[in-house]
Formats: C-alpha cells, sequence, structure tokens
C-alpha cells in the first residue's frame, strides 16, 4: 500500500476554515452583537474557500486531477448514504410533524405531582429528542413549556431551561435519526444499532446522575400547580415505531419509511393536517436538512485533497506521540471532535470533519468502529451541550426573551448537569471499564 507522505502544510485548510468560521462568529455574535451570530456566518462558502486553499496547494497535481480527487471522495458509499438518511429524516420530521412533543410533556405532567415538575422536564425532553432526533427542535417546543413550569409553580427558570436542554442533548446522543448519529454511524462504517449499545451504557448512568441531582435541588420550594394543555398522544406512535424499529435494529430506511407512513395516516386521520399541508411539510423538512447534506459533500471533497496531500499522515503522527495507547487514544479521538466542535458550534459538522482522521485513529490503535462512532458523538454533544454559543443555547434563550424574561447563558450553565455527567461518565468508560472485544475487519 503507498502511504502518503505527512505533510502538516497540508492542514493549513482546515486552519483557513476555523479561522474564518470561528473569527466571524465571535464578531457577528459578540462585537456587532447579531443575533443567533454564529448562525449568520455562510458556511457552505467559508468550506468553500477552504476547498479553494486546498486546490492551491501541491502545484505537482493538476487541477482535473484534483477534482477527480475529490469525486471518489464525495461517491464514497458511506457519503451518499448518509445523505439520503439525512434526506429522508428530514421528511420524517416533516410528515409527522412537532405537535407530539407538547403531547407527552402536558400528559406527564398531568398524572406525577407538581413538584416533580422539573423532573418531567427532563424526562420529557429525553423522550422527545430521542423520538424527534433534534435538541435544537426540542429546545424550541419544549423550553415554553419550562418557562411556563417556573413561572406557574416558582421553580428556578435558570435550572427549568437547563433541564430542557439537557434531556434535549440525551437524545441528540442516542436517537436513531439524530444528524449526529448518522454521521458518526455512516462515517466509521458501523450500524446504528452497535453505537446505539456503546453509546446507551454511557449516556444512561449519566441520564440518572443528572435526574437525581435535578429532583434535590429543586426540592425544598414552595410550589403551586401547574395550568395544563389538552394533549392528543395517537400523534406520538410514529416515534415510538421509530424508536422500537432502530433498537432492534431494523434497516434505518425501513424505520424512517415505517415511521412516515405511519405519521401520514395519523396526521390525516386525526385532521391535524391536510394532503397539500403534508405534502409541503415533507418538502420543508428535505430542506431543512439540505445545508447539512451539502456540508458532507464539501467535507468529504476537502478531505479528500487533504488526505493527497499527506495532512491526516501528519495529524496521526502527532496523535501518536500524544496518545500511546488504547485508551488515550480514544480521548484523542474525543478531543479531536471536541475541538471541531468548539471552533465551528455545530456538532454534526464537527463529527462529519472528525470522521476520517478518527477512523484512521480508531484502525492504528485497534478500537472498535461501533466505540470510535459513539466517542464521537458523545464528546461532541458533551462540548455542544455546553458552550454559550451553540444554537442550543442561544435558541433556548431567544425562546425564553420571546416570552418577556431575560436569560444568560452563564446563569444556565451551572445547571447543565447532564452534559458534565456524560463527560465524567464518559472517561470512566474509556479508562475504567475493561473493553473485551477487539477490532475485527468490519469494525464491529
Amino acid at each position: 500500500m503507498n502511504e502518503k507522505k505527512s505533510n502538516p502544510l497540508a492542514l493549513i485548510p482546515i486552519g483557513v476554515f476555523l479561522l474564518l468560521y470561528l473569527g466571524t462568529g465571535i464578531v457577528f455574535e459578540y462585537i456587532l452583537k447579531i443575533e443567533m451570530g454564529f448562525y449568520n456566518v455562510p458556511i457552505v462558502f467559508v468550506f468553500l474557500i477552504a476547498i479553494l486553499v486546498a486546490c492551491l496547494q501541491n502545484r505537482k497535481v493538476n487541477f482535473d486531477k484534483k477534482l477527480d480527487i475529490m469525486a471518489k471522495g464525495v461517491g464514497d458509499k458511506n457519503i451518499i448514504t448518509m445523505i439520503l438518511i439525512f434526506l429522508v429524516a428530514g421528511v420524517f420530521v416533516g410528515v409527522v410533524g412537532r405537535s407530539s412533543a407538547e403531547s407527552v410533556a402536558y400528559f406527564l405532567l398531568s398524572i406525577i405531582p407538581p413538584r416533580f415538575a422539573v423532573v418531567v422536564l427532563f424526562v420529557v425532553s429525553c423522550f422527545v429528542s430521542t423520538a424527534m432526533g433534534t435538541s435544537v427542535g426540542t429546545i424550541t417546543l419544549i423550553a415554553p413549556i419550562g418557562f411556563a413550569v417556573s413561572a406557574a409553580s416558582g421553580f428556578s427558570l435558570p435550572l427549568c431551561i437547563a433541564s430542557v436542554m439537557g434531556g434535549a442533548m440525551f437524545g441528540d446522543n442516542l436517537s436513531f435519526i439524530s444528524d449526529t448519529t448518522i454521521a458518526a454511524c455512516n462515517g466509521q462504517g458501523c450500524p446504528m444499532k452497535t453505537k446505539f449499545k456503546e453509546n446507551f451504557f454511557i449516556a444512561l448512568p449519566a441520564a440518572i446522575i443528572a435526574l437525581v441531582i435535578i429532583f434535590f435541588v429543586s426540592q425544598g420550594e414552595n410550589i403551586s400547580q401547574i395550568e395544563l394543555k389538552s394533549y392528543n398522544l395517537i400523534q406520538i406512535i410514529p416515534y415510538v415505531l421509530v424508536l422500537i424499529g432502530g433498537i432492534i435494529g431494523i434497516n434505518v430506511f425501513i424505520v424512517l419509511l415505517i415511521g412516515i407512513l405511519s405519521g401520514a395516516v395519523i396526521m390525516l386521520c386525526t385532521g391535524a393536517t391536510g394532503i397539500t399541508e403534508l405534502l409541503a411539510n415533507a418538502g420543508s423538512g428535505i430542506s431543512g436538512m439540505f445545508e447539512t447534506s451539502m456540508v458532507a459533500v464539501l467535507v468529504a471533497a476537502l478531505c479528500a485533497l487533504i488526505k493527497e496531500n499527506g495532512g491526516f499522515e501528519a495529524l496521526l503522527n502527532l496523535a501518536g506521540k500524544l496518545f500511546k495507547n488504547k485508551k488515550t487514544g480514544q480521548l484523542g479521538i474525543g478531543l479531536l471532535v471536541g475541538v471541531m466542535d468548539i471552533a465551528t458550534a455545530n456538532n454534526t459538522v464537527a463529527i462529519i470533519m472528525a470522521n476520517p482522521i478518527a477512523k484512521r485513529m480508531s484502525e492504528n490503535y485497534g478500537i472498535r468502529a461501533g466505540k470510535t462512532a459513539s466517542i464521537l458523538d458523545t464528546f461532541s454533544c458533551i462540548f455542544q451541550g455546553i458552550i454559550p454559543y451553540g444554537a442550543q443555547m442561544l435558541v433556548a434563550i431567544s425562546a425564553v426573551a420571546e416570552l418577556g424574561k431575560t436569560i444568560t447563558a452563564f446563569e444556565i450553565i451551572p445547571f447543565l448537569f447532564y452534559p458534565f455527567a456524560l463527560l465524567i461518565s464518559s472517561l470512566i468508560f474509556i479508562f475504567f471499564i475493561p473493553d473485551g472485544k477487539k477490532q475485527t475487519q468490519k469494525g464491529e
């Protein structure tokens, strides 16, 4: 096999991307005070600049050859599969809608005493985000309920909002239709069921710890009765079917197709939507995945050029010096995706960027593909759930502001028990839990 020569200069395009994206985001967010400043930076445009920089490197290879290299990177089976799953998942979310989230919340609040309301917010957010596959969507839906619970009952507002955010990150990490799960599994070439098993035993203890802490922190206040709205539990059936299908290992496309068909039937039969609106919602769901899909394409093209120019070998050589064995190698993969997330403020983009390097590192250290996918998803969610300029934090703050209250990220962060518990749980599983299985040819 012809190994590429190590060339640290081949990593310049990544540096250009991070500098432009992070630098512009900071200016927009904190200097110009633009609302959701980081998400006003055109990430696709910045990736195009990075690809241009990569194309200007290595003059020995002509432009036509570079196009061929990029085409082979984009044409990888895992990239195509990832994009198709993104789009089908978008159809599912569009067709089924998001009204069932409130139904789950108000149903549980109706059967559980008010003093457990914050615990319910966390549990509901865990379920909804796992079913929907989106932390931002979950926060958009449940944060106003958290605000209402705080206003009606007397619970601390930062505690309520942080509990919603923590639960949202739980599902973002575990859901079969989360774009982070799709990106991590396809990038590492492992089934979602395998990654779920690895992830579940890391995420569940963290969720239980967070739940216990939330329970004790929320006790002792003078709690009043909470006003409830109407709910319709029939609409959660498609989410439950997708969840069950994913856990038992049915092909993800079949699972999503079942969810789409059952959701369409239920939404039409209950009168929640009409046929034309249903089709429009499906189109909107697909449109919502366009940027993520395009980012996957551009990152694949960029990484193909960087790999050809020897950038991957340079990173792997550095990793070999810093991380000496299988356990520290796993930590290295987690820190790699964490740094990417801090720089991009987008856990899906961070995973897509880290995927090819993580795959090579997992091969070098003998780490199973499912475990690597789990580490990528988990650490990206840890960092994304904490950074004050992440979409999740900004959406939560905006949702509260729309209801007439002001809250800052630094008021919320001390109550983000789940992301911090997930970090501790991840480190325990990396360094103290024996890993009896060896990497096989298929990465299982």
